[in-house]
């Protein structure tokens, strides 16, 4: 069985085995046995005994071979070897799609003016189910709630005039945009009666995305959470911030919640979903049990009988620290089926609602005046993983880890905190600094190397930058404190907010209309300064501005291009020495951590004409 092998542990095939038992006896057995010719009995037994070695080798490899993740081959071990290194296989890859969501209001009077009556204004659940007129037809799944009566820089609500009588306005048109996923919901029920350790419950089907929810069907109505391991007992939940100051700006709380109910979920090779639950069999949830010398032990079959005995920190009550196993319940799984390459709809065709379940202060018909729609075509939806996206994805995620090692991992987990708990526009980490407090010139005389500073901006309802509200503060600090490594220790700071303006000269080609070409330059300056496309401690490099001003159609010279500063009123309060700033036409930020913004780009930014 000459064969190719990833791995050779062994290093021998049927040739080695054979010409080692010929070595073999002409070594110890010289007279005894000395015919070699191919068609010798003794040489049959050989090759037979040879054959026996090989195939057994082959096995061996083999064995060894699926160990190993860039060797294996069989689904079951790449799955098990891809859940090891922390990545979670794909069986069904879902479309994704932005749709635009729409909602005709009346008009009312007010302030002389006429403005959208926001009682009539509807709140869509999440989860509203949604249907292409493709054949066959895709259902969509939309992610988060629409309400029409809310609008922040993340989620924001247009408002444009819909219908008119005369001169009076009567109907206002209000969209959003909502993500949608192309998925189904399935529910199936499981009775348990006497509780089971790691009890694990099975779901069969075909494209399944993952678990929605598990419920208690025995009257309690107790929710089971879905965590990435049994020994993690706290969930991110998320609390409305109706009462809060900043309650425009960061909708949503981050709270961390200790869920004794819980489970996590594994798929198989053969794509089948299996729900595992925890260990707990004790009465009472370890959630509301505080450690003290009573309970150390509680749940044991014998009490403590021993004070050397060896505990674990994370079970010492020896109950739920797996979470608690599901007994004389029925249990209600929704998961979610879909993906695949037909969820790949075109734009234009998710319009028909097929649920869509919504809430209004005032009833008159308005609240049915709904209609989605997809601008763009959904996207990315595919087949489950392959050996080969396996294997890759698996190695990413090992180096992933999720925990926030390196300064980019912080910002990089920083700007991925979900917009609901509050917008984090900007984020730049260095090592901290520690001052002397001592000292009258306040001199920076060391430095920690476990702690670091950062610098966070948000956006304000208008995309403009400004300062991180307590609120949003907090959920960052409890959302990165999942993350980050137990030594490190992270200060959440203010970065300067530097507000500028440009004024440029340039000089027009003949037959050059002056006005177009002052249009085209600003615009040009207008989108070179968005602030999506800077970052804090980024520098202005006035030579690149000269280049690209140069490079605008009309333009034959670009005469002079100033940076200055705008400070006070509806600008930020810090004053900016651009001048003093700048050298070799590059102007560089503050030793403490600022930003550039051109706040006000229609009028900040101001261009003439002039001749040679």
């Amino acid at each position: 069985m000459a064969q190719e092998r990833d791995i050779k542990y062994v290093g021998k095939t049927f040739s080695d085995f054979r010409q080692q038992l010929i070595d073999y006896s002409k070594n110890y057995f010289p007279d005894t046995y000395n015919d070699f010719s191919p068609t010798s009995p003794g040489m049959m037994f050989m090759e037979m005994a040879s054959y026996v070695g090989d195939v057994l080798s082959f096995y061996q490899d083999i064995q060894l071979q699926e160990t190993f993740l860039q060797y294996a081959q069989e689904p079951g071990n790449l799955y098990n070897l891809a859940y090891m290194m922390g990545y979670r296989p794909k069986v069904s890859t879902a479309a994704t799609v932005e749709l635009t969501v729409e909602q005709v209001v009346p008009a009312i009077s007010g302030s002389g003016q006429y403005i959208p009556n926001y009682s009539h204004a509807v709140t869509i659940s999440e989860n509203a189910i949604l249907q292409s007129t493709t054949n066959p037809p895709v259902l969509f799944l939309v992610d988060n709630k629409v309400n029409f009566t809310f609008s922040s820089s993340y989620d924001p609500t247009q408002v444009s005039i819909y219908a008119t009588t005369g001169n009076i306005v009567t109907e206002f048109l209000l969209q959003k945009k909502v993500k949608a996923t192309s998925a189904e919901i399935k529910t199936t029920t499981v009775t348990i009666t006497s509780p089971e350790r790691f009890k694990t419950i099975t779901v069969q089907d075909s494209n399944i995305l993952g678990v929605l929810d598990v419920v208690d069907n025995n009257g309690a109505g107790e929710t089971w959470y879905e965590v990435p391991y049994l020994g993690q007992d706290t969930i991110f939940i998320d609390q409305s911030n109706s009462g809060g100051s900043d309650s425009n700006l960061v909708p949503y709380v981050l709270q961390l919640q200790k869920v004794p109910r819980r489970f996590v979920t594994r798929f198989t090779s053969t794509g089948d979903l299996q729900v595992q639950f925890g260990a707990g069999t004790s009465g009472q949830s370890d959630s509301i049990i505080t450690p003290d010398p009573t309970n150390v032990g509680l749940g044991q079959q014998f009490p403590v009988s021993r004070i050397d005995k060896a505990y674990d920190p994370s079970n010492f009550m020896f109950t739920g620290a797996y979470g608690l196993a599901p007994s004389n319940t029925v249990l209600r799984i929704r998961y979610l089926v879909g993906g695949g390459v037909e969820s790949n709809v075109p734009s234009d065709t998710i319009t028909t609602i097929i649920s869509a379940p919504r809430s209004a202060t005032i009833q008159t018909g308005f609240e049915n005046r709904i209609q989605f729609t997809n601008p763009a075509s959904a996207n990315g939806g595919k087949d489950g993983d392959n050996s080969d996206e396996l294997r890759e994805n698996s190695l990413k995620a090992y180096s992933e880890q999720l925990r926030a090692v390196t300064k980019e991992d912080y910002v990089i987990r920083t700007l991925s905190l979900p917009a609901k708990f509050g917008s984090v526009a900007k984020a730049y980490v260095i090592q901290d600094q520690l001052s002397s407090t001592k000292s009258a010139t306040d001199n920076i005389v060391d430095g920690n190397p476990l702690s670091l500073s950062l610098f966070v901006l948000a956006y304000d309802n208008n995309k403009k930058l400004t300062t991180a509200s307590s609120t949003l503060r907090s959920n960052l600090s409890k959302y990165l404190s999942q993350y980050k490594l137990i030594t490190d220790a992270i200060n959440i700071k203010e970065a300067f907010i530097v507000n500028i303006g440009v004024r440029y000269d340039i000089v027009i080609l003949p037959n050059f209309t002056g006005r177009d070409v002052l249009l085209s330059c600003t615009q040009a300056l207008q989108d070179y300064f968005k602030i999506e496309k800077w970052s804090i401690n980024q520098s202005i490099n006035i030579s690149a501005l000269y280049t690209l001003l140069d490079r605008v159609k009309g333009v034959q010279t670009v005469q002079n291009i100033e940076i200055d500063n705008k400070v006070g009123g509806n600008y930020s309060q810090y004053g900016y020495d651009v001048k003093g700033a700048t050298k070799n036409n590059i102007v560089y930020p503050s030793y403490d951590p600022c930003i550039f913004e051109i706040k006000f780009p229609d009028t900040d930014i101001v261009g003439r004409v002039t001749s040679l």
